[in-house]
């Protein structure tokens, strides 16, 4: 009790001294208690600071060079995520190009060791492993550190090689086994020429394409290159932190690859491996190796079908070719990696004679009654230009149906009371209707062909234009040369009245990512080329061909085609170029077709005849694959 009171006596003593102090007083107690305190503050922030000053100089001087040389080696690996290529189907859906999961090996230039000698021992290494020159792994890795970029050591490699670099990647720094893929092109050999190839990108294309990797594959001939920028996707990239000794540190967040466009062909697929394998067999016959055919709707220009012949598949460069296959196709007489249908400039014969019925009707050469004699040829002066046959005397009709020369000299260069078009309006005309210029259609390699003039000989041989050039290029031959598609475009402009379309492979582009399509719309070259009169009497010239003319071989078929025959003669007196140029329905055409064989011998019949009847056959009578069988 007595100490309870002594404490609450001294505690009312302080309080009584803190409150009966003068201000001066006062503020002098405050001052002591702060200043404790502010001590003890400094103290303490001078303490965390030394601690911090001890922490870097130890990290900074006393091990820095050991953490500087750790922290060197950690880097981020990007390694592309390979996107696909859009697929390509045919005009009623069938798969025509996909894609297969292949591995290729590549090189990784950031993870490649520094040290020159180690990256000697990793070249053999990958050499033995692979089963590669050590040369060429050299060079590659060699790119790779001067572009700073991926660049490609082997393709398509094995199941088996890629378990035994997996199992070695530890001792293969910059060496990345890249998950991609390869086109699977479904019976490559019937469309090689349509849809053409793709292949690993070399040096000296990046330079025209500086946006792809040395990893890319992109188009080379055919679709595959003429639609590159559809096709191919926008790679997406797997991104991880790795140590020094390559080791994953963390996965960072990959960038998915967005595959590329579909392409939608207007090609039908069963016409053209129909046309394919009917063609190749009428080769035997015709004693020769080239041929070429193509298909394409005259009401619009969407091509059906294009063969080449002979052709290649193009799966083996896909997968990547050999040299002594790519050697023997190469240096192969005829020429199977060309595309002759559209690249091949042949004097077209007599398929222009519907051509130049237009022209005759259009500039009032003769009424389309006049009968003009043929005895087999025509004599001017000391120069005879025969005829094939002795016709008697043919109006323009019968003139394209038994395809009369004498008739198309006459109307061509002039004879007796007929003065002729001249060089000059056939040219014109011949011009209208596309010969001597591309037509446009959306594949490489397409070539213009040649319509001459007085001009041109002069200049270019130095010599002057005669009437017999004249009679020349009326009946197709002489300096005019023109491509398959040439001449079937000129005569599907007759076949729909009058419209010159651009012919187009490709019908609709479709991109999946966002639900969208891009139709390729019909394009017209020229309409309204000749009046509906003149073209009605051309078109009935090309039905009698087959009812009473050159092609009877076809009148019995339960379609009514119109055509037009042409036999091209060049160099060699024994082997000629053999033509045959029509369309079906006679009345409402839904298809045309052009057939050429090449140095098809003198002796047999017009090759191209059998296999167009089989093809009509074929097309209008249910599509039976065993229909042309029966008239081999």
């Amino acid at each position: 009790m007595g100490r309870y009171k002594k404490i609450t006596r001294q505690t009312y003593e302080i309080e009584d001294a803190v409150l009966t102090a003068s201000e001066k007083e006062a503020s002098r107690m405050a001052f002591d208690f702060d200043k404790k305190w502010l001590l003890l503050l400094w103290m303490f922030v001078i303490l965390v600071i030394s601690a911090l000053t001890a922490r870097v100089f130890y990290l900074s001087i006393v091990k820095g060079e050991y953490y500087s040389f750790a922290a060197s080696g950690n880097s981020v690996r990007s390694v592309p995520i390979i996107a696909m290529r859009g697929l390509i189907y045919d005009v009623h859906g069938k798969v025509l190009a996909d894609n297969i999961p292949s591995r290729s090996v590549t090189v990784l230039p950031n993870l490649l060791p520094k040290d020159e000698k180690e990256r000697d021992l990793l070249i053999k290494k990958v050499s033995k492993l692979l089963n590669l020159n050590e040369t060429h792994v050299k060079t590659v890795i060699a790119d790779a550190l001067k572009n700073k970029m991926s660049t490609v050591i082997a393709e398509n490699i094995t199941h088996e090689q890629s378990l035994v670099l997996r199992t070695k990647q530890k001792d293969l720094p910059g060496i990345h086994i890249q998950q991609t893929a390869i086109r699977n092109y479904n019976d490559g050999e019937k469309f090689a020429h349509i849809i053409g190839y793709e292949g690993l990108l070399q040096k000296e294309e990046r330079e025209d394409n500086p946006d792809y990797l040395l990893i890319d594959r992109i188009g080379k001939t055919g679709i595959e290159y003429e639609y590159e920028k559809y096709l191919r996707g926008i790679h997406g990239m797997q991104r991880s932190l790795v140590d020094s000794r390559r080791n994953i540190i963390e996965n960072l967040a990959d960038i998915q690859p967005q595959n590329g466009f579909d392409l939608h062909l207007n090609i039908d697929a069963q016409l053209q491996k129909f046309i394919f394998e009917r063609l190749q067999k009428e080769l035997e016959r015709a004693d020769t190796h080239r041929a070429m055919a193509i298909a394409i709707d005259p009401r619009s220009g969407a091509v059906r079908a294009m063969v080449s012949l002979p052709s290649y598949d193009n799966n083996v460069f896909a997968k990547g070719i050999d040299s002594q296959t790519y050697n023997n196709w190469i240096t192969d007489d005829d020429r199977p990696l060309f595309n002759r249908a559209i690249g091949g400039a042949y004097p077209p014969g007599s398929t222009v004679k519907p051509v130049m019925g237009i022209a005759t009707l259009a500039e009032h050469i003769v009424s389309p009654e006049r009968e003009i004699e043929s005895r087999g040829g025509l004599q001017l002066g000391s120069f005879f230009f025969g005829d094939w046959r002795a016709h008697g005397f043919t109006d323009l009709r019968r003139a394209i149906a038994v395809s009369s020369d004498v008739y198309f000299y006459t109307v061509g260069g002039g004879y007796g009371d007929i003065a002729g078009l001249g060089i000059e309006r056939m040219k014109q005309y011949m011009q209208k209707f596309g010969y001597g210029q591309k037509t446009g259609i959306d594949l490489p390699g397409e070539v213009a062909g040649f319509y001459p003039d007085k001009k041109w000989k002069e200049n270019k041989i130095g010599e002057k234009w005669y009437i017999g050039n004249t009679y020349h290029a009326a009946i197709g031959q002489g300096y005019v040369t023109a491509t398959a598609l040439q001449v079937l475009n000129s005569i599907a402009a007759i076949a729909n009245g009058g419209t010159l379309y651009e012919p187009h492979i490709v019908s609709y582009i479709v991109d999946k990512t966002n639900n969208k399509q891009v139709n390729i719309d019909k394009k017209v070259i020229r309409d309204n080329i000749a009046s509906s009169d003149d073209i009605k009497i051309v078109q009935e010239g090309m039905r009698q061909t087959v009812t009473e003319g050159t092609a009877t071989m076809l009148s019995g078929l339960d379609v009514a085609v119109a055509g037009k025959t042409g036999t091209a003669q060049f160099g060699d007196k024994e082997r000629v170029h053999s033509w045959f140029v029509s369309y079906a329905p006679y009345d409402n055409p839904e298809i045309a077709i052009v057939i050429m064989v090449e140095n098809q011998t003198h002796k047999i019949s017009s090759a191209p005849l059998p296999v167009a009847r089989d093809i009509y056959k074929w097309y209008f009578g249910g599509r039976d694959e065993n229909a042309f069988e029966q008239n081999l």
